[in-house]
C-alpha cells in the first residue's frame, strides 16, 4: 500500500465550528494518518498520510465542512511522511 503526504491549510471561518472534529472523524473512518490542530491565525492545519484516493476523499470532505465552517480557501502541498500512525489533534501552535 503506497502511502504519500500532504500539509493542508485551511482559511475561514474554522476555528469554534468543530473543524477539528470533522476532520478526525472522517480521516479515521478513511484509514488516514497524521493530525489537525488550530493555528493561531485562525486557520486550520492538517498532515495527512495515507492512500492518494482516501487524501482526496478527506479533501472533498474538508471543502463542505462542519455545518457552521465557512472556507475560504485550501491549500495542498508535498509533505513528508513521518512514520506517525492513527490519527491524533495536535495543540494551537
Amino acid at each position: 500500500m503506497a502511502r504519500t503526504a500532504f500539509l493542508v491549510t485551511i482559511t475561514g471561518r474554522v476555528q469554534g465550528v468543530g473543524f477539528r472534529a470533522f476532520v478526525l472523524q472522517h480521516a479515521t473512518d478513511l484509514g488516514l494518518h497524521g493530525w489537525v490542530r488550530n493555528r493561531r491565525d485562525g486557520s486550520l492545519e492538517i498532515t495527512v498520510i495515507g492512500e492518494p484516493h482516501h487524501v482526496d476523499t478527506l479533501m472533498e470532505r474538508c471543502g463542505q465542512g462542519p455545518a457552521h465552517a465557512e472556507i475560504e480557501d485550501i491549500t495542498l502541498r508535498g509533505g513528508e511522511d513521518d512514520g506517525t500512525t492513527g490519527f491524533h489533534e495536535r495543540p494551537t501552535r
